[in-house]
């Protein structure tokens, strides 16, 4: 495995993303900010995981979302 420093989701994993991501905001603000039904509709890890890893252009999403709470962590 390469080293990537400047890559701040190296080494994380997408169901460790989501369980931060719901720790911090709740299912109904993920839902409300990216609409999709495995964060709206009986939302939880393993069918967001399985939504995600097929849809790129969501699990995008998901991934900024998540840059943006650990840049305001950080701040």
């Amino acid at each position: 495995m390469s080293i990537q420093p400047n890559n701040p989701l190296h080494g994380i994993t997408l169901e460790q993303i989501i369980n931060d991501l719901v720790a911090h905001y709740g299912w109904e603000y993920m839902g409300y900010n990216i609409k999709i039904k495995c964060f709206t509709d009986n939302p939880s890890v393993k069918s967001s995981l399985t939504f995600l890893r097929k849809t790129p252009w969501a699990r995008t999403k998901v991934e900024v979302m998540y840059l943006q709470m650990l840049k305001k962590r950080k701040s």
